[in-house]
């Protein structure tokens, strides 16, 4: 129960409601046990009318009619507030649940890139619902049913012993074997349940990858093998399942079982005590066999909320697990800290955590607001790190990024995310429509905003003609798209924001020279008073830019213009003679 003690603050947060919720549980049980009591008193008035204790018959069939409307009204009133349980306990659970799946999505979002390269996405959805439904399971049935029962119990139990004490105790005596045998199920349970959300996980997990990568699957044709690989899957959780639900099965014939051993001993015993003059009324006898009846749905609960509270504690470790995982990157200013755009590294190496590859050695530029900066380098060199480090999507290992003179990290995070203008290398977009996908950079933008963002990143013309234009729903990732039409429309998303800093992330890769150069010039009219990093492994794309650096292996090898660069012997001209002579081929 460790793990769930994390939801104690969410008891605190709904009290009042759980606390009028187990008032109005108590009076529904009261009114309930009131059933029993009146059916006992008119089978008692019946018994002494058929020993002649009673002779009026007129008494007996008033009696009779006054019992069963206190029996129908009882029966109505503890229904009314039964339902008012249910919808007391049930939309807590359902408000805790909302604020639980929040509280996991928004430390997500808090927490940084390594995390996501080493936790799958599908193991990441599957917490997030599955796991969450689990736990809303003890919120809401496990922690109703309990108190229900619990209130029952002590209720009856009260009313049995002060009726018949040496009759309650043996009707009473095989429960501790019930619970005894509970607990040990109960660990069996807490094992398999473990297991049972591992492999829902993986289930996921699969195929989420399967379904995106379902174009690469049908190019390769090896759809046999990943469905051979998914049934193998499939059929070692649907054994998980099984060997669960064999031992939860053991729950209800148990109950069953031990009602009925109960049954037996109210009759046997009863009835000698009756006969032997220890209880007068014969209706006692009947209410105890519906008393005993009366608790065996709760005991029967007690088992399946057993099952429910070990199924929550395992999902409840899980999504722990990844709540206690803390952000490397913090923000640690709550001022306003607004962004002009200088920037200067000074000496700054990092490595990766999750791979322990150097990325970046002592690297050392500065760029001021204005200037165009490009990176150009073989494929590992560290070009796409240094924008990283900049948007702070990690924190350097040792040196020092300074923006307007400030270190880094003393700048607002969120002022300095604000502040820039980042189109990956992959470019991403979203199953909406691609006027909201271009949106996604300046959420309140117009119409006219967007088209002219479009245009600049010269994807207007392929927009308009869709037959539904800029409202055309693209499909997951963008995959409605060619490979140049995201990478423009991930360009437009960045123009339209209009930020102090641009990132370009070598995002022409799929675009032809022609419309490559008209976007480039587009860039160099919207960027004039802005910083602008332009990553590329093409000489086309950087030669304009007011300083070039060239990377290998995470070092700087060589850095200055365009003309300088190729007026000297080094990787640049190589590479620059190189793309001219493709380009003349």
């Amino acid at each position: 129960m460790r793990a769930l003690r994390h939801l104690n603050k969410y008891f605190f947060k709904y009290r009042y409601r759980l606390l009028i919720g187990i008032i109005i549980t108590i009076t529904a049980r009261i009114f309930t046990i009131a059933v029993p009591k009146f059916v006992g008193d008119s089978v008692d008035i019946v018994g002494r009318y058929i020993n002649n204790e009673v002779t009026d018959i007129a008494i007996v069939k008033s009696k009779l009619i006054l019992n069963i409307f206190l029996i129908l009204g009882s029966v109505l009133v503890a229904a009314f507030f039964t339902f008012l349980m249910r919808q007391t306990f049930i939309v807590v659970s359902r408000y805790i649940e909302f604020d639980l799946k929040n509280e996991v999505y928004q430390h997500y979002q808090k927490l940084c890139l390594t995390f996501y390269k080493n936790n799958r996405t599908g193991d990441l959805m599957n917490r997030i619902s599955e796991d969450v439904s689990k736990v809303r399971m003890y919120l809401g049935p496990a922690i109703m049913y309990s108190i229900n029962t619990l209130t029952l119990f002590v209720i009856v139990i009260s009313y049995m012993i002060s009726i018949a004490p040496t009759l309650t105790l043996y009707t009473l005596a095989p429960l501790p074997v019930l619970s005894f045998s509970i607990y040990k199920l109960s660990v069996a349970i807490h094992q398999r349940s473990t297991i049972v959300q591992e492999y829902l996980s993986k289930l996921t997990t699969y195929t989420q990858e399967t379904f995106s990568g379902i174009s690469v699957i049908k190019a390769y044709h090896i759809e046999p093998s990943i469905s051979t690989e998914f049934a193998t899957l499939s059929e070692e959780s649907r054994n998980k399942n099984i060997d669960l639900a064999k031992v939860q099965a053991l729950f209800f014939p148990l109950m069953v079982l031990l009602i009925g051993v109960s049954n037996i001993m109210v009759i046997y015993i009863g009835g000698k005590q009756y006969t032997e003059g220890v209880i007068e009324d014969l209706g006692v006898i009947v209410e105890f066999i519906i008393f005993v009846n009366m608790l065996t749905w709760p005991v029967a609960t007690v088992g399946w909320v057993t099952s429910i509270v070990q199924q929550a504690e395992v999902s409840q470790q899980r999504i722990n697990e990844f709540l206690k995982q803390e952000p490397h990157v913090v923000n640690t200013i709550t001022t306003h800290t607004p962004v002009t755009g200088n920037i200067r590294f000074k000496n700054v190496s990092y490595r990766y955590d999750d791979t322990q590859i150097t990325a970046l050695k002592n690297i050392s530029f500065e760029v001021s607001p204005g200037e165009t900066i490009a990176i150009i380098g073989k494929t590992g060199s560290g070009k796409s790190t240094i924008l990283d480090l900049i948007g702070r999507l990690y924190n350097v290992s040792s040196g020092e990024i300074c923006i307007d003179g400030t270190p880094i990290d003393q700048l607002n995070l969120y002022d300095l995310r604000d502040s820039i203008g980042y189109v990956p290398q992959d470019a991403f977009l979203f199953s909406d429509t691609i006027m909201n996908n271009i949106k996604f950079g300046k959420e309140h933008a117009t119409d006219e905003e967007v088209y002219a963002a479009a245009q600049n990143a010269v994807v207007h013309q392929n927009i308009a003609n869709f037959n539904k234009g800029y409202d055309t729903i693209l499909g997951e990732r963008g995959i409605t798209l060619s490979g140049g039409q995201k990478q423009r429309v991930s360009i437009a998303r960045a123009l339209i924001k209009e930020p102090a800093i641009f990132l370009f992330d070598d995002c022409l890769s799929a675009v032809d020279t022609e419309t490559e150069e008209e976007i480039l010039t587009n860039i160099n009219k919207l960027a004039k008073n802005k910083t602008t990093f332009i990553v590329s492994h093409r000489v086309s794309s950087v030669k304009n830019a007011d300083k070039i650096i060239v990377l290998e292996n995470g070092q700087i090898i060589q850095q200055g213009t365009h003309n300088q660069l190729i007026n000297k012997e080094g990787h640049y001209k190589d590479l620059y003679l190189k793309q001219l002579n493709e380009k003349e081929l």
